[in-house]
């Protein structure tokens, strides 16, 4: 059939307003997408009319199946209608995986509106995509969600400028993930490859000293100074800290947490250290350095009837759900019996630990830690 004939047909069957007729007419625009004159026949005014006034209309009652080949179809075609791509980027993800991918009809404005109201995966997929511009880049890294942070890490094809690679730098003090692609991304500087020096793994750091021809001694030297220091302050003289006033106690143990933290060695496993050491008030400390949290929010937590406090400040710094119950027990022992509940709290708390993103843990943590009240 020509081109004309294919168009007249369409037209046809969009004045008719019986169901099959309207999926024959979504599934003619398929595989008019697909011919080889398809901008030429888009671009026309009858088509032009057609996709503007009905086009939308069948997207949305269209079956999955139908949804998902038009939108692989549609991932490329400039002429797409904004609208309509927009839909399809909002759709589910198997859906709307190719538009956010590929197509050039998706401004920042829309790529920022999908920050704010799309899933994580939609994210993910913005953070993949080649040459995002500058507002987008600085809209992920302000929202520091660590599978979305990775995602844009591991983007080779996405401009990012010195401040960009500066803050997920940073970013990977917290965010295991972010330190493997960027000890291999093309824009790390020689200055940023002696910051990230100090995070990564033996075999990182090898790939950034033949990369970067890095001074290793100094940076080695250093890395041990910090870290026997930090460690030589946790184990300072019981009887040091037993005299000193709850005020220098609090000081020597903030200092050791920066200490550690500055080294790269203030990691989730040091929770149950300092509680196994029985020092509750440094687990605080650190929890809420990893956490970023609010130092009183912590101590709100522990303080409560509500285990689940606790599990979710957990979550959001990396704990695994496994090892919680054994935090729960260690931090009741040395607080009293609290956070009370009993087995039921304990059971709600497990609930903390559902498929949800650290940075949702932290956002929930915080929200309800700021309302709570200490159990009497």
């Amino acid at each position: 059939m020509s081109l004309a004939a294919s168009s007249e047909s369409l037209l046809d069957l969009a004045r008719s307003r019986e169901p099959a007729d309207r999926e024959r007419l979504l599934l003619g625009m398929v595989d008019l997408c697909d011919s080889r004159d398809a901008d030429e026949v888009m671009t026309s005014a009858p088509i032009q009319g057609l996709l503007g006034t009905i086009f939308m209309s069948l997207v949305v009652e269209a079956e999955r199946d139908i949804r998902r080949r038009l939108a692989d179809k549609l991932s490329t075609a400039e002429w797409a209608p904004s609208a309509l791509i927009n839909v399809l980027a909002l759709d589910e993800i198997e859906i709307a995986r190719p538009i956010i991918a590929r197509s050039p009809v998706l401004q920042d404005h829309d790529l920022l509106r999908l920050l704010v109201e799309a899933t994580i995966e939609h994210k993910i997929e913005v953070a993949r995509r080649p040459q995002l511009g500058e507002p987008v880049i600085d809209a992920i890294l302000d929202q520091g969600e660590p599978r979305v942070l990775g995602a844009l890490a591991g983007n080779r094809e996405c401009d990012l400028n010195e401040t960009h690679m500066q803050r997920l730098v940073e970013a990977a003090h917290h965010v295991n993930a972010l330190k493997s692609p960027l000890a291999r991304h093309p824009k790390l500087t020689s200055a940023l490859a002696e910051q990230l020096y100090t995070l990564v793994s033996q075999a990182l750091r090898q790939g950034l000293t033949e990369r970067f021809r890095l001074d290793t001694a100094a940076l080695d030297k250093a890395i041990a100074e910090s870290t026997k220091e930090a460690h030589a302050s946790a184990t300072m003289d019981n009887g040091v800290m037993a005299v000193s006033s709850g005020v220098q106690r609090h000081d020597m143990e903030r200092k050791l947490i920066d200490k550690l933290h500055a080294a790269g060695q203030l990691r989730p496993g040091y929770l149950i250290r300092a509680l196994r050491e029985q020092r509750l008030s440094l687990f605080i400390t650190a929890l809420a350095e990893l956490g970023r949290f609010e130092p009183d929010h912590i101590q709100r937590a522990i303080d409560s009837d509500r285990p689940e406090l606790l599990a979710l400040a957990c979550s959001a710094v990396g704990i695994d759900r496994s090892v919680f119950p054994t935090i729960l027990q260690l931090v009741r022992l040395l607080n009293g019996g609290r956070p009370a509940g009993g087995a039921e709290g304990a059971k709600r708390a497990a609930s903390a630990f559902d498929p949800v993103t650290p940075q949702v843990a932290a956002e929930a943590f915080r929200q309800a830690a700021s309302v709570t009240r200490r159990a009497v």
